[in-house]
């Protein structure tokens, strides 16, 4: 049995200009101990996928199902399994750290875990601020308490949506390490980020939505061998030639470019140095999933998987 099923899953909101198709015929497994990536753009339907499946949103059509339960027909059972963080920075200023921890504790009926609370204020940092009142706490702070939250019941399934967007590098180091720590120890993890290289470096499988439907499934590591190619990368102040920027990503300074292999990489220089371009700290390296994800998100294909998604890796 899979920790997370999504079975056929379609949403439609309807506005002002008529019905949108938020998620259109959406099925994935994530499989227990799995700790799996869901990527795509603004827009692409992640958020709206895991506001189904902590029963926030009601699907359209299809099913959903959290260690087996379902999460119309059995939610109180489903919502047990999960620990959601949000992007939102959701509070209560009106109780402390310890406070607030205890009562979400409440919610689902588990009692007398003081060992466990003390545990996950000392895993992120929390412990010299217990007895801080919510509003007291920095944003950084705040977003360390919704991880807490989401994890005081002890769920086997941790769904994080977003949880380092906008937050300082200690706590991404100080949550990687304590959420790592937790897969290691069985539980399921879904992350939705755009930070690829966090996605590439912690999930072992990768989905990938773009307009609500699923248009990639697979092994981080066979997405990656299944694009391989050489990357220039470098960095100028010049404009590029035409025939590179046709195949060029510009980031500011940062420019990267797709070679098939090295007579292509000499062509590419050939032509920077024909067009008169200073080029500063060159890297020749493979693509990542950065590289991996624009590639799939400027394509039609559909999902592609190297096992059915509920086998064994």
């Amino acid at each position: 049995m899979p920790a997370v099923d999504f079975q056929h899953i379609s949403k439609t909101f309807t506005g002002a200009r008529g019905p949108f198709k938020a998620l259109d015929d959406v099925s994935f497994q994530i499989r227990r101990g799995e700790f799996f990536g869901l990527l795509g753009p603004n827009g692409a339907g992640k958020t709206t996928l895991i506001s189904i499946l902590a029963g926030l949103a009601r699907a359209s059509g299809g099913s959903v199902k959290v260690m087996g339960h379902d999460v119309v027909t059995d939610y109180a059972a489903a919502r047990k399994a999960l620990g959601v963080v949000p992007q939102e920075l959701v509070f209560d200023p009106f109780f402390s750290v310890r406070e607030t921890l205890r009562i979400q504790s409440g919610y689902f009926g588990v009692r007398h875990n003081d060992d466990w609370i003390d545990e996950l204020l000392a895993a992120l940092g929390l412990a010299d601020k217990a007895g801080a009142n919510m509003r007291q706490l920095s944003g950084g702070m705040k977003r360390r308490v919704l991880v807490a939250q989401a994890l005081v019941h002890r769920p086997p399934v941790i769904v994080l949506d977003e949880p380092t967007a906008g937050v300082d590098v200690e706590l991404r180091q100080t949550l990687w390490q304590f959420i790592a720590r937790l897969n290691r120890e069985g539980h399921t993890v879904l992350l939705t980020t755009h930070y690829l290289e966090e996605a590439e470096a912690l999930c072992s499988r990768i989905g990938m939505l773009k307009q609500g439907r699923l248009v990639a499934l697979d092994q981080t590591s066979a997405l990656l061998a299944g694009r391989a190619s050489t990357m220039l990368r470098f960095k100028t102040d010049g404009a590029l030639p035409p025939e590179v920027a046709a195949v060029a990503r510009v980031t500011g300074r940062i420019v990267q470019a797709k070679a098939r292999d090295a007579a292509e990489v000499e062509h590419l220089l050939s032509t920077l140095r024909a067009g008169g371009v200073k080029v500063e700290d060159l890297e020749i390296g493979r693509a990542d999933l950065e590289d991996v994800f624009l590639e799939i998100m400027q394509g039609t294909e559909a999902p592609r998987a190297a096992a059915p998604a509920g086998s064994a890796p």
